[in-house]
C-alpha cells in the first residue's frame, strides 16, 4: 500500500524582496513529479544541490504546500488544513544540523519534547523514551548534556525524538552532511534498523552515493524534476547520464565500470566491494 503519493507536484517561490508579482522573481522548483512510497519502503532521494530535493522532503509533512498538484500522505491531502496535526504525527523530519533540533539540556530531556507537546501522558512518555533511546543505541547517554556529543551522538538523539512521537514514515534530510565518517556509519546503521526491524518508512536525502545502495530504491532528481525512478542496482548503472547530470555513482561502480571501459569483462557494475572483488576474481581464473 502506497504511504506517500505525489501527483503532478509543481512548487513556485516568489522572492519577497521584489515589490511587484511579475514572471521574473517566481522560481520554479518543481516541476510536474510524480511519485509513490510503499509503507515499509526505505526510498534515497538523490541530486546536486539546488535541484529540489529539500523542498520535497517540506512538502512530505505539509511544510510546504504545492504551487500545482496533490501530495498525500496515508490518503491525506496535505493541502487540508485541518490534518496539518496527523500529518506531522506520521512523518517525522531530521534536518542536515542536528544542533538545530536539540532543545534540552538533558538528552531524554530532549527526547520527552516532541511528545510532551503532542499531549501525551507523563508515564506514556517515559516509556517512548526509553524505547527511542534504545532503538538508537544511546541509551547509556539519556542523562548526558547533548553539547558533549559527538556529531553522530548528537544526530542519533535528533532521531530518537522523532521516533518519541511514533511516526510511520522518517523523511533525513542529508542527515550525515556535517558528519565525521564514523558518524555517518552510526547514523545509517541506526536508519536501516529503524527501516529493517520496526518497518518505519524511510525517505533519506543524500548526496553520498554509498549511502544511496542501502535503500530498496532510489530516485534521482535534476533541476526540479524526475530524472530516473528504480533499484539502486539499475539507476546506478546508467553511469553515462548521472555523469551528465553532474552526478556520481558509487566509487565501486566507477572502478568496474572504468575496469569495463578498459577490456575487462565485467558483466555487472556492482555496488559493494565484496560484489566487486568476486567479479575481479572470476575474471582472474
Amino acid at each position: 500500500m502506497d504511504f506517500i503519493t505525489a501527483n503532478n507536484v509543481t512548487f513556485s517561490y516568489i522572492d519577497e524582496d521584489e515589490q511587484q508579482l511579475n514572471t521574473e522573481n517566481v522560481k520554479q522548483v518543481l516541476d510536474d513529479i510524480s511519485f509513490t512510497v510503499k509503507k515499509g519502503e526505505f526510498v534515497a532521494l538523490l541530486g546536486h544541490n539546488g535541484c529540489g530535493k529539500s523542498t520535497v522532503a517540506k512538502h512530505l509533512n505539509a511544510m510546504l504546500l504545492p504551487t500545482g498538484g496533490m501530495v498525500y500522505i496515508d490518503g491525506i491531502d496535505t493541502k487540508n488544513e485541518d490534518e496539518d496535526f496527523t500529518i506531522r504525527k506520521k512523518v517525522g523530519l531530521v534536518l542536515q544540523n542536528p544542533d538545530n533540533q536539540l532543545v534540552a539540556s538533558v538528552v531524554e530531556e530532549d527526547v520527552a519534547f516532541g511528545p510532551e507537546n503532542i499531549g501525551v501522558e507523563p508515564k506514556e512518555i517515559r516509556r517512548r523514551v526509553d524505547l527511542a533511546l534504545k532503538a538508537v543505541d544511546m541509551y547509556d547517554y539519556r542523562h548526558q548534556p547533548p553539547h558533549k556529543l559527538s556529531g553522530g551522538q548528537k544526530q542519533r538523539v535528533a532521531i530518537a525524538g522523532i521516533i518519541a512521537m511514533q511516526p510511520q514514515c522518517i523523511v533525513l534530510d542529508e542527515p550525515t552532511a556535517m558528519l565525521d565518517p564514523k558518524g555517518r556509519d552510526e547514523v545509517m546503521n541506526t536508519i536501516k534498523k529503524l527501516n529493517k526491524e520496526l518497518n518505519i518508512t524511510i525517505v533519506l536525502i543524500t548526496h553520498y552515493m554509498n549511502e544511496a545502495v542501502s535503500a530498496d530504491r532510489v530516485i534521482v532528481m535534476d533541476e526540479g524534476k524526475i530524472l530516473i525512478d528504480g533499484t539502486p542496482q539499475n539507476v546506478f548503472s546508467q553511469v553515462e547520464l548521472l555523469k551528465r547530470h553532474r552526478l556520481d555513482v558509487p566509487q565501486v561502480t566507477e572502478l568496474c565500470y572504468n575496469l569495463r571501459s578498459c577490456g575487462v569483462e565485467i558483466d555487472t557494475l556492482c555496488l559493494h566491494t565484496d560484489e566487486c572483488i568476486e567479479k575481479l576474481l572470476e575474471v582472474l581464473r
